[in-house]
Protein backbone atom coordinates (compact mmCIF):
# COMPACT_ATOMS: atom_id res chain seq x y z
CA UNK A 1 0.00 0.00 0.00
CA UNK A 2 1.30 3.45 -0.94
CA UNK A 3 1.10 5.53 2.24
CA UNK A 4 1.87 8.78 4.00
CA UNK A 5 2.81 7.96 7.60
CA UNK A 6 1.32 10.16 10.34
CA UNK A 7 2.90 10.18 13.81
CA UNK A 8 0.98 11.71 16.77
CA UNK A 9 2.29 14.21 19.28
CA UNK A 10 1.94 14.96 22.96
CA UNK A 11 -1.57 14.81 24.34
CA UNK A 12 -2.36 11.49 22.64
CA UNK A 13 -1.04 9.46 25.57
CA UNK A 14 -3.32 7.32 27.71
CA UNK A 15 -2.74 4.62 30.31
CA UNK A 16 -2.71 1.19 28.66
CA UNK A 17 -1.38 2.48 25.36
CA UNK A 18 0.38 -0.24 23.39
CA UNK A 19 -0.09 -3.00 25.99
CA UNK A 20 -2.32 -5.19 23.80
CA UNK A 21 0.01 -4.57 20.86
CA UNK A 22 3.06 -5.77 22.82
CA UNK A 23 1.18 -8.82 24.03
CA UNK A 24 0.10 -9.90 20.53
CA UNK A 25 3.04 -8.93 18.29
CA UNK A 26 6.68 -9.78 19.13
CA UNK A 27 7.96 -6.98 16.85
CA UNK A 28 6.00 -4.43 18.89
CA UNK A 29 7.24 -5.88 22.17
CA UNK A 30 10.83 -5.59 20.95
CA UNK A 31 10.38 -1.86 20.32
CA UNK A 32 9.10 -1.21 23.83
CA UNK A 33 11.95 -3.27 25.29
CA UNK A 34 14.55 -1.42 23.18
CA UNK A 35 13.27 1.98 24.37
CA UNK A 36 13.24 0.82 28.00
CA UNK A 37 16.85 -0.28 27.64
CA UNK A 38 17.91 2.90 25.86
CA UNK A 39 16.41 5.09 28.61
CA UNK A 40 17.36 2.85 31.50
CA UNK A 41 13.83 3.07 32.94
CA UNK A 42 10.74 0.80 32.63
CA UNK A 43 8.85 3.30 30.49
CA UNK A 44 6.68 0.58 28.93
CA UNK A 45 5.31 -0.33 32.37
CA UNK A 46 4.34 3.30 32.89
CA UNK A 47 2.60 3.37 29.49
CA UNK A 48 0.83 0.08 30.14
CA UNK A 49 -0.14 0.56 33.80
CA UNK A 50 0.21 4.26 34.71
CA UNK A 51 -0.30 6.12 36.92
CA UNK A 52 -1.71 8.74 34.57
CA UNK A 53 -0.17 11.57 36.62
CA UNK A 54 3.31 10.20 35.83
CA UNK A 55 2.58 9.29 32.21
CA UNK A 56 1.38 12.81 31.36
CA UNK A 57 4.63 14.43 32.50
CA UNK A 58 6.32 15.84 29.41
CA UNK A 59 9.52 13.79 29.66
CA UNK A 60 7.49 10.56 30.04
CA UNK A 61 4.66 11.23 27.59
CA UNK A 62 6.97 12.06 24.70
CA UNK A 63 9.03 8.83 24.61
CA UNK A 64 5.94 6.76 25.48
CA UNK A 65 4.05 8.07 22.45
CA UNK A 66 7.13 7.60 20.28
CA UNK A 67 7.40 3.98 21.50
CA UNK A 68 3.77 3.23 20.68
CA UNK A 69 4.09 4.77 17.21
CA UNK A 70 7.25 2.83 16.41
CA UNK A 71 5.75 -0.39 17.79
CA UNK A 72 2.86 -0.10 15.33
CA UNK A 73 5.28 0.72 12.53
CA UNK A 74 7.42 -2.34 13.33
CA UNK A 75 4.39 -4.59 12.86
CA UNK A 76 2.91 -3.04 9.70
CA UNK A 77 5.96 -1.70 7.87
CA UNK A 78 6.17 -4.61 5.39
CA UNK A 79 2.61 -3.87 4.27
CA UNK A 80 3.42 -0.24 3.47
CA UNK A 81 5.25 1.63 0.73
CA UNK A 82 5.75 5.10 2.27
CA UNK A 83 5.94 8.10 -0.04
CA UNK A 84 6.31 10.59 2.85
CA UNK A 85 5.92 10.95 6.62
CA UNK A 86 4.89 13.73 8.96
CA UNK A 87 4.69 13.88 12.73
CA UNK A 88 3.04 16.43 14.99
CA UNK A 89 5.67 18.10 17.21
CA UNK A 90 7.42 15.20 19.00
CA UNK A 91 5.90 12.95 16.31
CA UNK A 92 8.42 14.41 13.87
CA UNK A 93 11.08 12.32 15.64
CA UNK A 94 8.96 9.20 15.10
CA UNK A 95 8.66 10.14 11.43
CA UNK A 96 12.45 10.26 11.03
CA UNK A 97 12.75 6.80 12.60
CA UNK A 98 10.21 5.38 10.15
CA UNK A 99 12.33 6.87 7.35
CA UNK A 100 15.50 5.21 8.71
CA UNK A 101 17.05 8.62 9.36
CA UNK A 102 17.32 8.08 13.12
CA UNK A 103 17.42 4.96 15.31
CA UNK A 104 14.59 4.27 17.73
CA UNK A 105 17.04 4.31 20.64
CA UNK A 106 18.53 7.69 19.70
CA UNK A 107 15.06 9.13 19.10
CA UNK A 108 13.88 7.93 22.51
CA UNK A 109 16.86 9.51 24.25
CA UNK A 110 16.36 12.74 22.29
CA UNK A 111 12.67 13.12 23.07
CA UNK A 112 13.25 12.22 26.71
CA UNK A 113 15.83 15.01 26.94
CA UNK A 114 13.61 17.30 24.87
CA UNK A 115 10.82 16.81 27.40
CA UNK A 116 13.16 17.55 30.30
CA UNK A 117 14.43 20.72 28.62
CA UNK A 118 10.89 21.90 27.86
CA UNK A 119 9.87 21.31 31.46
CA UNK A 120 12.90 23.23 32.73
CA UNK A 121 12.18 26.15 30.39
CA UNK A 122 8.59 26.22 31.60
CA UNK A 123 9.71 26.30 35.22
CA UNK A 124 12.15 29.10 34.48
CA UNK A 125 9.54 31.22 32.72
CA UNK A 126 6.02 29.88 33.26
CA UNK A 127 3.84 29.94 30.18
CA UNK A 128 0.35 29.06 29.04
CA UNK A 129 -1.39 27.58 26.02
CA UNK A 130 -5.00 27.63 24.83
CA UNK A 131 -6.90 26.07 21.94
CA UNK A 132 -8.92 28.47 19.79
CA UNK A 133 -11.83 26.85 17.96
CA UNK A 134 -13.96 28.27 15.18
CA UNK A 135 -11.72 31.14 14.07
CA UNK A 136 -9.49 31.36 11.00
CA UNK A 137 -5.78 31.13 11.76
CA UNK A 138 -5.04 34.56 10.23
CA UNK A 139 -7.43 36.14 12.73
CA UNK A 140 -5.79 34.23 15.58
CA UNK A 141 -2.35 35.46 14.51
CA UNK A 142 -3.63 39.04 14.52
CA UNK A 143 -5.26 38.56 17.94
CA UNK A 144 -1.92 37.36 19.31
CA UNK A 145 -0.04 40.29 17.76
CA UNK A 146 -2.40 42.74 19.43
CA UNK A 147 -2.08 40.94 22.79
CA UNK A 148 1.69 41.32 23.10
CA UNK A 149 2.71 44.11 25.45
CA UNK A 150 5.56 45.04 27.78
CA UNK A 151 7.76 42.19 26.65
CA UNK A 152 4.99 39.60 27.08
CA UNK A 153 4.51 37.20 24.18
CA UNK A 154 1.54 35.46 22.60
CA UNK A 155 1.89 33.51 19.36
CA UNK A 156 -0.02 31.03 17.23
CA UNK A 157 1.85 27.84 18.14
CA UNK A 158 -0.04 24.97 16.48
CA UNK A 159 -1.93 25.65 13.25
CA UNK A 160 -3.79 22.35 13.40
CA UNK A 161 -6.78 22.94 11.11
CA UNK A 162 -8.23 25.89 9.21
CA UNK A 163 -10.42 26.70 12.22
CA UNK A 164 -8.35 25.23 15.08
CA UNK A 165 -5.22 26.98 16.36
CA UNK A 166 -3.35 26.68 19.65
CA UNK A 167 -1.89 29.88 21.11
CA UNK A 168 1.12 29.97 23.42
CA UNK A 169 3.15 32.44 25.45
CA UNK A 170 3.16 34.39 28.70
CA UNK A 171 -0.01 33.68 30.71
CA UNK A 172 -1.34 37.26 30.74
CA UNK A 173 -0.67 37.71 27.02
CA UNK A 174 -2.33 34.39 26.18
CA UNK A 175 -5.35 35.45 28.22
CA UNK A 176 -5.53 38.74 26.33
CA UNK A 177 -5.12 36.94 23.01
CA UNK A 178 -7.92 34.55 23.95
CA UNK A 179 -10.21 37.46 24.74
CA UNK A 180 -9.30 39.04 21.39
CA UNK A 181 -10.15 35.77 19.64
CA UNK A 182 -13.55 35.61 21.33
CA UNK A 183 -14.22 39.20 20.31
CA UNK A 184 -13.29 38.27 16.74
CA UNK A 185 -15.83 35.45 16.69
CA UNK A 186 -14.09 32.34 18.06
CA UNK A 187 -16.57 29.68 19.19
CA UNK A 188 -14.41 28.56 22.12
CA UNK A 189 -11.08 29.31 23.76
CA UNK A 190 -9.95 26.39 25.92
CA UNK A 191 -6.95 26.65 28.30
CA UNK A 192 -4.67 23.61 28.05
CA UNK A 193 -2.91 21.79 30.89
CA UNK A 194 0.74 22.16 29.93
CA UNK A 195 4.05 22.68 31.71
CA UNK A 196 5.22 25.52 29.46
CA UNK A 197 4.59 27.72 26.44
CA UNK A 198 5.56 25.19 23.78
CA UNK A 199 6.40 26.28 20.22
CA UNK A 200 6.88 29.88 21.35
CA UNK A 201 9.90 32.13 21.99
CA UNK A 202 9.68 31.14 25.68
CA UNK A 203 11.20 27.77 24.67
CA UNK A 204 14.48 29.38 23.52
CA UNK A 205 16.51 27.98 26.48
CA UNK A 206 15.21 24.49 25.67
CA UNK A 207 16.07 24.97 22.00
CA UNK A 208 19.69 25.81 22.84
CA UNK A 209 20.02 22.65 24.91
CA UNK A 210 18.26 20.48 22.34
CA UNK A 211 20.38 21.74 19.45
CA UNK A 212 23.48 20.63 21.36
CA UNK A 213 21.95 17.17 21.86
CA UNK A 214 20.99 16.91 18.18
CA UNK A 215 24.59 17.49 17.14
CA UNK A 216 25.69 14.44 19.16
CA UNK A 217 23.32 12.05 17.40
CA UNK A 218 23.87 10.35 14.05
CA UNK A 219 21.32 11.21 11.36
CA UNK A 220 21.07 9.70 7.87
CA UNK A 221 19.27 11.08 4.85
CA UNK A 222 15.62 9.98 5.11
CA UNK A 223 14.63 7.08 2.86
CA UNK A 224 11.56 9.12 1.89
CA UNK A 225 10.66 12.78 2.52
CA UNK A 226 9.72 13.85 6.04
CA UNK A 227 7.64 17.02 6.14
CA UNK A 228 8.96 19.34 8.85
CA UNK A 229 6.70 21.20 11.25
CA UNK A 230 8.80 24.37 11.17
CA UNK A 231 8.93 24.72 7.36
CA UNK A 232 5.95 22.65 6.14
CA UNK A 233 8.37 21.43 3.45
CA UNK A 234 9.80 17.96 2.72
CA UNK A 235 13.20 17.20 4.25
CA UNK A 236 15.53 14.95 2.30
CA UNK A 237 18.93 15.38 4.03
CA UNK A 238 20.35 14.89 7.52
CA UNK A 239 21.63 18.44 8.09
CA UNK A 240 18.23 19.97 7.37
CA UNK A 241 16.55 17.42 9.63
CA UNK A 242 18.79 18.38 12.55
CA UNK A 243 18.37 22.12 11.98
CA UNK A 244 14.59 22.05 11.71
CA UNK A 245 14.13 19.79 14.74
CA UNK A 246 15.96 22.45 16.75
CA UNK A 247 13.95 25.31 15.25
CA UNK A 248 10.74 23.40 15.90
CA UNK A 249 10.78 24.15 19.65
CA UNK A 250 10.31 27.90 19.13
CA UNK A 251 8.49 27.80 15.77
CA UNK A 252 4.82 27.13 15.10
CA UNK A 253 3.68 23.66 14.05
CA UNK A 254 2.49 24.43 10.51
CA UNK A 255 0.28 21.36 10.32
CA UNK A 256 -2.28 22.63 7.80
CA UNK A 257 0.41 23.64 5.31
CA UNK A 258 2.31 20.43 5.95
CA UNK A 259 -0.72 18.24 5.33
CA UNK A 260 -1.49 20.07 2.10
CA UNK A 261 2.12 19.52 1.01
CA UNK A 262 1.77 15.83 1.89
CA UNK A 263 -1.39 15.53 -0.21
CA UNK A 264 0.47 17.05 -3.16
CA UNK A 265 3.43 14.69 -2.67
CA UNK A 266 1.19 11.67 -2.25
CA UNK A 267 -0.92 12.03 -5.36
CA UNK A 268 -4.05 9.93 -5.98
CA UNK A 269 -4.64 6.54 -4.40
CA UNK A 270 -2.42 7.05 -1.36
CA UNK A 271 -3.66 6.28 2.17
CA UNK A 272 -2.63 8.37 5.19
CA UNK A 273 -1.74 5.89 7.96
CA UNK A 274 -1.80 7.25 11.52
CA UNK A 275 0.31 5.06 13.83
CA UNK A 276 0.14 5.25 17.62
CA UNK A 277 -2.38 6.31 20.24
CA UNK A 278 -5.67 7.90 19.18
CA UNK A 279 -6.97 9.23 15.89
CA UNK A 280 -6.47 12.99 16.25
CA UNK A 281 -4.35 13.37 13.12
CA UNK A 282 -6.80 11.48 10.92
CA UNK A 283 -9.52 13.79 12.24
CA UNK A 284 -7.49 16.89 11.40
CA UNK A 285 -6.78 15.50 7.92
CA UNK A 286 -10.52 15.23 7.24
CA UNK A 287 -10.86 18.94 7.97
CA UNK A 288 -7.84 19.92 5.87
CA UNK A 289 -8.19 17.54 2.91
CA UNK A 290 -11.53 15.72 3.12
CA UNK A 291 -10.82 13.85 -0.10
CA UNK A 292 -7.81 12.03 1.42
CA UNK A 293 -8.22 8.43 2.62
CA UNK A 294 -6.92 7.63 6.10
CA UNK A 295 -6.72 4.86 8.69
CA UNK A 296 -5.67 5.01 12.36
CA UNK A 297 -3.69 2.10 13.81
CA UNK A 298 -3.12 2.00 17.55
CA UNK A 299 -4.72 -1.07 19.09
CA UNK A 300 -3.84 -4.69 18.41
CA UNK A 301 -7.26 -5.27 16.83
CA UNK A 302 -6.88 -2.28 14.50
CA UNK A 303 -3.44 -3.48 13.43
CA UNK A 304 -4.66 -7.07 12.96
CA UNK A 305 -7.56 -5.99 10.73
CA UNK A 306 -5.23 -3.78 8.70
CA UNK A 307 -2.78 -6.63 8.12
CA UNK A 308 -5.58 -8.99 7.09
CA UNK A 309 -6.90 -6.48 4.55
CA UNK A 310 -3.40 -5.80 3.21
CA UNK A 311 -2.56 -9.51 2.78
Amino acid sequence: MNAVLLCPGQGAQRVGMGKDLAQRFPAAREVFEAVDQALGVPLSRLAFEGPESELTLTHNAQPAILSHTLAVHAVVRRALHPVAAEGHSLGEYSAYVTADSLTAEDAARLVRRRGELMLEAGQRRPGAMAAVLGLASDAVVEACREAGAGGEVAVAANLNAPDQTVISGDPAAVERAGANCKAAGAKRVMPLKVSGAFHSPLMQPARVGLEAELQRVAFSAPAFPVIANASAAPVRDAATARRLLGEQLTAPVRWVEGMREAVKLAGPGVTFVEMGPGNVLAGLLKRIAPEAASVSLGTADEVQRFLERAA
